[in-house]
């Protein structure tokens, strides 16, 4: 019985011969041809290009946080415990998170304290202008905070108010001392 070999040389002639023909094209370039004389376009006679322009485009800056904002707010009288104190201000500085500081002269004394946004649901809420107001029916709209304030002196005072407008505001301040104050915010 005989088996037939097969011969490699022919395919290792072949081989060769592709791997010559790559390595001889890959030194080939295209260059223009004149087609009136059929010779090689001198190369100063076609421009070089430009080279392609590039669009860069720059993602937007980061917006920067909101400012806080400063509101005013006038605390009237409203008892002669509070007559002795007169016409106060507060100011509250929003931080537009929800919270903020709270701070007032009172009787020589400066309050500090914070501010707080709290929703509808808060169960506190109303509790103050019934000790300040009294008792009749109210219908609460707007924004709903609290604030709370300390002073070195050892007053206090707690309040709550309702945010109708960016700057607009009513509310009620109750102080350790019993002052009671109606607030209004703009």
């Amino acid at each position: 019985m005989q088996t037939e070999r097969s011969n490699p040389a022919p395919r290792l002639a072949l081989a060769a011969a592709c791997a010559a023909a790559v390595a001889g094209l890959s030194a080939c370039y295209v260059v223009p041809i004149d087609p009136r004389t059929g010779q090689a376009y001198p190369v100063a006679a076609y421009p070089a290009r430009e080279p392609a322009s590039v669009t860069v485009v720059a993602p937007p800056a980061p917006s920067a946080p909101p400012q806080p904002g400063v509101l005013s707010v006038r605390l009237y009288p409203l008892n002669p415990q509070a007559n002795q104190g007169g016409l106060l201000t507060a100011i509250v500085v929003d931080s537009h998170t929800g919270r903020g500081t709270f701070t007032l002269a009172y009787l020589g004394d400066t309050l500090q304290g914070e501010a707080t946004r709290v929703d509808a649901n808060y169960a506190a809420f109303g509790r103050l202008h019934i000790e300040v107001l009294g008792s009749a029916a109210r219908n609460f709209s707007g924004r709903r905070g609290i604030a709370n304030a300390f002073g070195s002196k050892g007053v206090n005072v707690q309040c709550e108010y309702l945010i109708s407008g960016p700057t607009l505001g009513t509310g009620v301040c109750l102080f350790s001392d019993g002052a009671k104050y109606q607030m209004h915010f703009g």
